[in-house]
């Protein structure tokens, strides 16, 4: 730095940046990211320090979070590409697992559910009023 300007210029917009230790300790070792700077924060709180917003991204640059983080203006650099997803990436993520069948009534550990708790009659009687609701015919 000269005559108190960063020698960094701040980073744009669109720009994907490599997080770690060099921009904050709290990026350091498992915890550094890959950022994609949505905006940087007009107001500086301390020299060479500024507000980033952006996204954190996955191993093939797709967005899983967004976050506002505090960083050293230095200690940030561009972030190689991605490399793009493989063919059983793209089928995973297009993919939804199956959906889990519901219990069958009866079968062992499974409760019913409410519906068939009102169907099962309970007793003899009721069983035979249901019965007569359902051919049309009076309760008896």
């Amino acid at each position: 730095m000269s005559g108190g300007t960063p020698a960094v210029a701040p980073p744009r917009p669109g720009e994907l940046l490599i997080i770690d230790r060099a921009a904050s300790v709290q990026f350091a070792g498992e915890r550094a990211l890959r950022f994609r700077v949505v905006s940087v924060g007009e107001t500086v709180p301390y020299r060479a320090w500024l507000w980033l917003t952006g996204y954190v991204l996955d191993q093939h640059d797709r967005a899983v979070a967004r976050r506002e983080i505090f960083v050293r203006l230095d200690g940030l650099r561009p972030a190689p590409p991605a490399a793009p997803p493989t063919r059983a990436d793209r089928g995973n993520a297009a993919r939804s697992p199956a959906p889990t069948p519901p219990p069958r009534v009866g079968s062992a550990g499974a409760r019913p559910t409410a519906s068939a708790r009102r169907t099962e009659p309970a007793t003899p009687v009721r069983d035979r009023q249901h019965q007569a609701r359902r051919a049309g015919t009076g309760s008896g």
